[in-house]
């Protein structure tokens, strides 16, 4: 399987993997920068494939940080060939991360961004920001870039199919789609919709971003706020009545 590799916004590189049999795309970003970071290390299985991907844009080697949303084999399944091929990268994360899951299972120790804390990477800025079972998960966050207002969303606004790299169109309906589809059967509540959801997609919207670089499928181009709010009004319709 061979990565697909598009710039998306001014050194902001998707690096894809298409499951034909899921019919799911996996993503990877990769931030060129002085110290360059990579957000989802993708699974296992996809570790040459998202490297030599990684490898048309600047030496895997050099990356400088491994950042992901939580804990889960798509998000950091391959950290520690990350870890291993890059040997000044550190993981980086969530407090809740950290204790839960990252301490202990990365090779290397992770970089823990306190609440209101940033890294600078050169030209990029960067902070985590507690999203807690947003998308899933007790150790969720999410990672924000600052200078160019890039949010890297994980698995909100998630479609399916072998899309584009970048969409300006409702992706909101276009992820409506594809969520409800999902709403029955073993995969059902992927996202899960509590108290908490909405408040914390305002606070992401709030933020203004630009660009959402998210995991599957299209990444975003346009009125990103009011994408994550209609998402909120999605999950609140597919999984309200199950909400906490």
């Amino acid at each position: 399987m061979t990565a697909t590799v598009d710039e998306i916004a001014p050194d902001l590189f998707r690096v894809t993997c298409f499951n034909e049999a899921a019919n799911f795309q996996f993503s990877s970003f990769l931030v060129r920068d002085d110290e360059p970071l990579l957000y989802h290390t993708n699974l296992r299985g996809y570790f040459n494939d998202i490297r030599e991907g990684v490898d048309t844009v600047l030496d895997s080697s050099k990356i400088r940080w491994v950042g992901f949303s939580h804990f889960e084999s798509d998000e950091c399944g391959s950290l520690n060939e990350w870890l291993a091929i890059a040997p000044h990268a550190e993981p980086l994360c969530s407090f809740v991360g950290a204790r839960t899951s990252v301490g202990d299972f990365a090779d290397r120790p992770p970089r823990v961004l306190e609440e209101g804390e940033r890294i600078e990477t050169g030209s990029h800025r960067f902070r985590v920001i507690e999203t807690k079972h947003v998308p899933h998960g007790w150790d969720a966050s999410l990672l924000f870039e600052e200078t160019a207002s890039t949010l890297f969303c994980s698995d909100l606004l998630g479609q399916g199919g072998n899309v584009e790299a970048l969409y300006e169109g409702d992706i909101a309906g276009r992820s409506e789609e594809y969520n409800t589809r999902q709403a029955e059967g073993p995969m059902s509540n992927s996202v899960p919709y509590t108290d908490e959801t909405i408040p914390i997609l305002e606070g992401l919207a709030d933020l203004n971003p630009e660009t959402l670089a998210c995991m599957h499928g299209s990444s975003y181009n346009g009125d990103a706020g009011q994408a994550l709010r209609d998402f909120g009004e999605i999950l609140k319709k597919i999984n309200g009545k199950n909400g906490a």
